[in-house]
């Protein structure tokens, strides 16, 4: 028996057949937003992870189907990821660069926050010190010119930098590194890829669930 955790991040990307009993085995599960990944990523739901700002959190917060959907309901914690002070501090830029995304820093971490409380479960807003020192740690992969890094990769480096111990196994699935063209999908990956290559976390696939230490 090991004596870290086995922290599951799952993406809402393609997730192969298969592998649902594995992320389902993990200590924690970790997913996003509309948690897409639900099926074929197996069904166990700790942690949802939102996107707290712009039409993404309007959406969740306002039809109700969000949530009443079986992995919020399942979920312990809701996390907003972005940091509403340093998005707002983005707008007057935007509004110059971007003016289509006028409606990108609005903030809806209180409708998340409310959410939480209501339904007696942990809310925690991810610090705008985990989002600098990510941009800078991009910066080394040359990314093309975005407007903020993804969700998946504010989490995974959130995780990285003091949720997870030192024991822990931190393994990613559902990540293809693509979607919208505003944040630098090519340097997600090769910073991520970079992780992996330094031991910090692992993707599932290409190995099995053999290769993972069982449960603690």
């Amino acid at each position: 028996m090991h004596n870290g955790r086995v922290i599951m991040i799952v993406g809402n990307g393609d997730v192969p057949e298969g592998v649902g009993a594995t992320i389902d085995a993990a200590d924690l599960v970790v997913r996003f937003n509309d948690c897409r990944s639900v099926g074929k990523g197996g069904g166990r739901t700790d942690i949802v992870a939102v996107c707290n700002t712009g039409r993404p959190a309007l959406a969740m917060l306002g039809g109700g189907r969000w949530k009443t959907s079986a992995p919020v309901r399942q979920a312990r914690e809701i996390w907003s990821v972005r940091a509403a002070t340093r998005f707002a501090a983005m707008r007057a830029a935007l509004a110059a660069t971007h003016p289509d995304l006028d409606d990108f820093c609005d903030d809806y971490t209180d409708g998340f926050e409310s959410f939480a409380r209501a339904t007696a479960r942990k809310h925690r807003v991810i610090e705008a010190e985990t989002h600098d020192r990510l941009e800078r740690d991009l910066a080394r992969f040359s990314p093309s010119p975005f407007v903020a890094p993804s969700s998946g990769l504010v989490v995974i480096a959130d995780i990285l930098s003091g949720f997870a111990s030192s024991e822990d196994h931190v393994v990613l699935a559902g990540f293809g590194h693509v979607g919208w063209q505003w944040h630098p999908f090519a340097a997600e990956r090769r910073y991520v890829d970079s992780l992996a290559a330094q031991g910090r976390l692992r993707r599932l696939p290409p190995f099995t669930s053999s290769d993972l230490p069982q449960g603690a």
